[in-house]
């Protein structure tokens, strides 16, 4: 749904609570997948900006370290207006907007349709971009399952080189501030959005292994986007990306 509200105060003292006894650094939040600050529609533009300026007040109320946000879809424009209209967006929503140690994390997608930010360049053009039209911080969040479905043979150890060595060009590794772990369903190069447990995609377990004890990532925070189709599903894969992290 576009309507959402802050949580009420004792739920954020629970919340910092639970963050102080089990040491949950950094916290990194997802924007609602509604949110489209590229649309060229008029409405959904507007519920976007409206929606994207809630979530970063819930962001700020509740103490986030870190907002993840889509770059979106430039449907009937160009990949140039698109770009043009998100940066826009992201200004509008976050005019007189002040939240010191909070940064919106532009994450990489598969690209499949008009999906903006499957190509490094793309999101580092954004950023680019939004430093003349706001002070938001601005960094990035890379996903394992987009990177090798939008064609980064993440999954073998020459493609592993390639994409880091090609972040460390484009987007450089200290903006990169998260890192979603979830294997893929489909193939390299499929521009197919379908997560998978770890270790039972085409990613595999020894393509996590490798990522996880990368000398480049080992100090990045791995957030699980995996699905839960069995109970302790979620659990499963903590313990996997714990075991390859170590071995």
């Amino acid at each position: 749904m576009w309507r959402a509200s802050v949580p009420n105060p004792a739920d954020i003292a629970r919340l910092r609570a639970a963050r102080d006894r089990f040491d949950l650094n950094p916290l990194a939040i997802h924007t609602n997948y509604l949110v489209n600050l590229a649309s060229a529609d008029p409405v959904i533009r507007g519920k976007s900006i409206v929606s994207f300026r809630g979530e970063l007040d819930r962001a700020a109320a509740i103490g986030a370290d870190f907002l993840v946000l889509h770059p979106g879809s430039y449907k009937g424009q160009s990949l140039d207006q698109g770009i043009t209209e998100f940066v826009r967006g992201l200004a509008e929503a976050a005019r007189g907007f002040r939240a010191p140690g909070l940064t919106v994390l532009l994450e990489n997608t598969v690209g499949s349709g008009s999906q903006i930010g499957s190509r490094f360049e793309e999101l580092r053009r954004i950023r680019d971009l939004a430093a003349c039209e706001t002070d938001l911080p601005l960094g990035f969040c890379l996903d394992t399952c987009h990177l090798l479905a939008a064609g980064f043979d993440i999954a073998s150890e020459a493609g592993l080189e390639s994409t880091i060595a090609s972040v460390k060009r484009t987007l450089t590794l200290p903006l990169v501030h998260a890192i979603h772990a979830n294997d893929s369903k489909g193939a390299l190069g499929s521009r197919l959005d379908r997560h998978e447990n770890i270790g039972k995609g085409k990613i595999g377990e020894d393509g996590f292994r490798r990522i996880l004890t990368h000398r480049a990532l080992q100090s990045k925070p791995f957030i699980l986007e995996t699905p839960v189709e069995e109970e302790g599903d979620d659990r499963r894969d903590v313990t996997a990306l714990k075991r390859l992290a170590v071995s």
